[in-house]
């Protein structure tokens, strides 16, 4: 070898060993990582660490199944209808690409279904013969300030004709008689007749109080100079006679300003045998973010949303008859911010927790009270912590639903507040005179936190983010089980995904929980990246599914029992069973669920027969269809046994 050759040589040795010393020192930290993880995985693996913490899990559909799920139903086919409508994605919904998938949990497979409008931002709710209903959704998209080219707003039409209403189409211009700005309506408007007031002790005619009617108008042109300052009257081109005369309009300030979403009445079941939408009357009320509840006679009830103009509905509460498939209004006029969170109690009225998903006056319909839908009274509840903190907070009938108690979880500052609430508050409504009182603490402030109830009378909190829509990388990874008996809570596995915005949970027939959504507005620790809508579904399996020894078996038996009625069941395990409870399956969004239950049943063993008794109570166990557990002395469930209660 001559000497150039050792040279180079030399050199390439040198250069080959800087090289792996600079890797090393660079991966360094990253071994420590990889190891570290390695290490994680390990520990959570372990038999020992899942019977006493559970396990996640995340099922991640193939790309041509994935989409931004907004809503989750369990069908009685054992099947989870996943919504997503638009997905809060405008190209979406400019392009009409409205989303729906069936995923079988027990198959793996994956359904694309037809969705025949925008239901993003639905209500939803069990039907008694096991359809979904599913009612409201998105006509417009929000537009911010800036975005807004045409100055529009909120017209007010009068008609002072006490004889005729009279009906305005889409396209209706509105001259203002002291601006002389004319706007132009989107959509038609009916309004109602004038009503004739009476003097109520002689009977003597006193006016006629206009019937009014709500409509969007925008400019017919862009630009500043066609937006106006103050209120004005407003002449409604196309009429004549005593019509121009009875017929106006008036309208505040039209402006470039911010134009909230809006909803739209269209209504449908979704069957869960035939896998399709099945259209039904539309609504009274267009709604976005309205709240669906079942009413004591078995109809139901909806409430607020954003309506057709992007205005919160004026507390204008309407009802959906299962057998005409009409809607009428309750005739009764109570405002509540969207999505409220309404649950019938065993008396018949409607329990309002004050959760909510946040658009409304921050002074009208936050407080948490008991509502008589019937006379319209509403006796408030003290003793709430945070009261100011309910926006974005979950809440849940705690199991078993006889004791009438209730949790409600975290919550945060009206809008896009950075304040969060890491309280608890329980109230008994069987109570004489009740007031809440706070629960055990989480351990930071929680937005969204997801609350789902077990077999095993356990709650599951999780998820959630300190700060609005997971602003500053606030998701929070944590998951805590909430012991009904003790009031306790005790920290569990750490969920794998983060989970806030749009999203909720749902208690699968297997016992597990399955975990969709979240929406964070963005992507990084600074604010500076646009977030990421999740789409992977997680499931958590509880710990109650790691113990020793076989679950117990549940089969046979019939599959309606009556109210008051008995069923028998065989089972194995009929001798070791401590509890039965009858599960409502769940319908979620935006971590509101107003439909999951947990009813305790008398049950009687007898040899490898087990005998349930419903209760008798329609306010208590609701018609329709129900996951049967058994738990036994291990606190181990069955599978569910799929029952209806007629």
């Amino acid at each position: 070898m001559n000497d150039r050759a050792g040279r180079r040589r030399a050199r390439r040795l040198a250069i080959g060993t800087a090289v792996v010393l600079a890797l090393a020192g660079m991966n360094g930290p990253w071994l420590y990582r990889f190891g570290t993880e390695k290490y994680h995985q390990y520990t959570i693996n372990k038999p020992e660490y899942k019977a006493a913490n559970g396990k996640w899990e995340i099922i991640d559909f193939p790309e041509k199944y994935r989409q931004n799920t907004i809503h989750a139903a369990l069908l009685r086919t054992g099947k989870v209808l996943l919504v997503a409508g638009s997905g809060n994605n405008q190209d979406n919904f400019d392009a009409k690409k409205f989303d729906t998938r069936i995923w079988d949990p027990v198959k793996g497979t994956i359904k694309k279904v037809p969705t025949p409008a925008d239901l993003f931002c639905t209500g939803h709710t069990q039907l008694a013969n096991g359809n979904l209903l599913i009612a409201g959704g998105t006509k417009r998209y929000e537009k911010l300030e800036g975005d807004v080219t045409k100055a529009g707003g909120l017209m007010i039409v009068h008609n002072e004709n006490p004889d005729e209403p009279i009906t305005l189409p889409a396209g209706t211009k509105f001259t203002g008689k002291e601006n002389g700005k004319t706007f132009v309506s989107k959509d038609p408007v009916l309004v109602p007749r004038a009503k004739k007031v009476f003097d109520k002790a002689t009977g003597k005619f006193l006016r006629n109080d206009p019937g009014l009617g709500r409509i969007y108008v925008e400019a017919q042109k862009r630009g500043q100079k066609y937006e106006t300052g103050t209120q004005d009257n407003y002449k409604v081109h196309g009429l004549n006679g005593a019509d121009a005369k009875n017929t106006y309009g008036i309208a505040q300030k039209l402006a470039l300003d911010k134009k909230d979403f809006q909803g739209i009445r269209d209504a449908f079941e979704f069957d869960p045998v035939a896998e399709k939408y099945i259209k039904v009357d539309p609504m009274k009320e267009a709604r976005w973010y309205p709240t669906l509840t079942t009413l004591s006679d078995g109809k139901i009830l909806s409430v607020s949303g954003l309506d057709d103009i992007g205005q919160l509905v004026p507390g204008k509460n309407e009802v959906f008859d299962p057998k005409t498939k009409k809607w009428t209004y309750t005739g009764k006029v109570r405002q509540f911010p969207t999505y409220p969170a309404l649950f019938l109690m065993q008396n018949g009225k409607i329990f309002y927790s004050g959760s909510n998903a946040g658009y409304g006056p921050d002074d009208v319909g936050r407080e948490p009270g008991v509502w008589d839908v019937d006379t319209n009274r509403f006796a408030k509840i003290p003793g709430l912590s945070d009261p100011k903190l309910m926006e974005t907070s979950g809440t849940v009938l705690l199991p078993p639903a006889q004791d009438e108690k209730y949790m409600v979880v975290g919550g945060g500052g009206v809008g896009e507040s950075k304040e969060s609430s890491e309280k608890t508050r329980i109230v008994d409504l069987k109570d004489a005179d009740p007031s809440f009182e706070d629960g055990p603490s989480l351990e930071k402030g929680t937005r969204y936190p997801n609350a789902s109830i077990l077999p095993d009378d356990n709650v599951l909190i999780s998820g959630g983010s300190e700060d609005y829509r997971g602003r500053g990388d606030s998701n929070i990874f944590q998951a805590h089980l909430y012991d009904t008996a003790k009031n306790e809570l005790k920290r569990v596995a750490d969920p794998l995904v983060g989970r806030n915005y749009h999203s909720g949970s749902i208690l699968l027939p297997d016992g597990r929980l399955m975990f969709f959504g979240s929406d964070s507005l963005y992507g990084d620790k600074a604010n500076t990246k646009p977030g990421k809508f999740e789409q992977r579904i997680e499931i958590y399996t509880p710990p109650y599914l790691y113990g020793d020894g076989e679950r117990p078996s549940l089969s046979g038996g019939p599959q309606t029992i009556e109210r008051g009625g008995t069923g028998t069941f065989t089972s194995s395990s009929a001798a070791k069973v401590k509890k039965v409870r009858l599960i409502r399956p769940s319908a979620a969004t935006h971590v509101t669920d107003v439909d999951q239950r947990s009813i305790a049943l008398d049950f009687k063993a007898s040899g490898d027969k087990l005998t349930v008794t419903v209760p008798e109570n329609r306010n208590l166990a609701q018609a329709g269809w129900y996951m049967l557990f058994v738990t036994d002395d291990k606190g181990t469930p069955s599978k569910a046994q799929w029952v209806k209660v007629p």
